[in-house]
């Protein structure tokens, strides 16, 4: 296909993917409701040819902020048919979820300053500093929220309380610590007894995806990742409670890194409409920018989620380790590390950047977050690349990605080695990631 053929099937499946013109899902089926990140990262592909959608898409999100600051994960949909998601969640059970707005009680990557940024870009000078007034207050209550919820000890560093918190559902180092802890009694009853194949039926994405048994995470993870919502939901998501006897807590590199560039961008955004950024919390910020690099290790190279009960790193290799370059806050020397770890064998695959070394014991060309190539990752990496110089770097992931999804199509994710598609098709953020990589 030409890149205009291309553009324009990427339009296609977005429009298709559009909720009420309100807001767009990801894909149908498996992913029925509207996701942060995946807003996110389609208002930042829709900017480029429908601006006022792309400002919709946003505030559609805002409408789910609960009253302590917190935006997440979720909305959930509202038709009756989606009540079984809504209870899962209980959101009602905190004091702080909006009323009339069923949604998760966790968050996700915090990449909306990245979004709000972008669709500015594309608007006049004043119509730019009206539609950074009208979101800088929902995104300055949120940027406090993750500091005040998520970082107790004031470390510069927040931690989540779930792997669906970083949008890489079963990346090793979480589900490597996950297999370190206990399982509950039924789980390991399951286990033990060797059912888990049996109880596969009642998984959701083997419901809508015939191959998905084979590409997402086992039957046991995902029942354990379940267990761990339900004792975040008995706890009313309350921080406070949930680090009382928490199970599994880390402080993820490739959200914090996401946070680091989300509050260069709040930065720009206040000093666009003549706000100061409160002093706590530009203390906390500026504290935050030098705390990736707490996350080094001088051993290996490489940068590493940690865990926060121990305070150890979790010296698993996984494309998390070059999302400092997205966070821009670390020096031109480890950026330059980081990128010969980018252009080394185990990352120099035909359709870059695989989310696992190929390497690693943990790589799997399509096990979700565990070695496939996605998108928004390729997105994230080819926009540091370039802020630090990179331009060469940047340019061959965006070239690779556009002839990868010109060879198999708008699927979730893809083989790394050669392209095969996997996940769901007609995936929202991956034709939002192609127009703007051909824009």
């Amino acid at each position: 296909m030409e890149p205009a053929e291309i553009l324009q099937a990427a339009k296609t499946v977005i429009a298709n993917n559009d909720h009420d013109g309100q807001y767009t899902i990801p894909a149908h089926g498996l992913y029925p409701h509207q996701w942060l990140w995946d807003s996110c990262f389609v208002a930042i592909g829709m900017a480029n040819y429908d601006v006022k959608r792309a400002q919709q898409e946003i505030l559609s999100l805002l409408r789910g902020q609960w009253a302590n600051g917190m935006l997440p994960s979720m909305i959930l949909n509202k038709d009756f048919t989606h009540r079984a998601d809504r209870e899962f969640w209980r959101s009602y059970i905190s004091p702080f979820a909006p009323d009339k707005v069923a949604t998760s009680g966790i968050t996700q990557p915090p990449m909306l300053a990245e979004a709000i940024v972008k669709i500015g870009k594309q608007l006049p000078k004043p119509a730019r500093r009206t539609w950074f007034a009208k979101t800088y207050p929902a995104l300055l209550k949120y940027h406090q929220w993750l500091y005040n919820d998520r970082d107790p000890h004031h470390t510069g560093l927040t931690l989540q309380v779930h792997s669906w918190e970083t949008g890489l559902d079963n990346t090793p180092p979480w589900i490597d610590e996950l297999h370190q802890h206990r399982l509950p009694f039924w789980i390991n009853t399951i286990h033990t007894l060797k059912l888990d194949k049996i109880f596969t039926v009642f998984r959701r994405d083997v419901h809508f995806l015939a191959s998905s048994v084979e590409q997402r995470m086992s039957t046991i993870d995902v029942f354990t990742l379940y267990s761990i919502q339900r004792r975040l939901r008995r706890k009313a998501y309350d921080i406070n409670r949930i680090l009382t006897h928490n199970m599994l807590t880390i402080e993820d590199l490739t959200f914090n890194c996401i946070f680091v560039r989300a509050n260069q961008h709040l930065r720009y955004i206040a000093r666009t409409i003549g706000h100061d950024i409160p002093d706590e919390l530009d203390k906390r910020m500026r504290q935050s920018d030098q705390a990736i690099d707490e996350l080094w290790d001088e051993q290996t190279g490489n940068y590493y989620s940690r865990n926060y009960a121990t305070q150890k790193l979790i010296k698993l290799p996984t494309l998390a380790g070059l999302m400092p370059l997205y966070a821009g806050c670390v020096s031109k020397e480890k950026a330059a590390q980081l990128v010969e770890i980018l252009n080394s064998k185990p990352y120099k695959t035909k359709y870059p950047v695989p989310t696992v070394p190929t390497n690693s014991d943990w790589f799997h060309p399509m096990m979700y977050w565990q070695g496939p190539t996605w998108l928004n990752t390729n997105w994230l990496l080819a926009d540091g690349l370039e802020r630090y110089g990179y331009k060469e770097e940047a340019a061959h992931i965006r070239e690779r990605s556009i002839d990868m999804v010109t060879k198999s199509g708008f699927y979730e994710y893809f083989s790394p080695l050669d392209a095969t598609p996997a996940g769901t098709d007609n995936f929202s953020w991956t034709a939002a990631m192609i127009i703007d990589f051909l824009s």
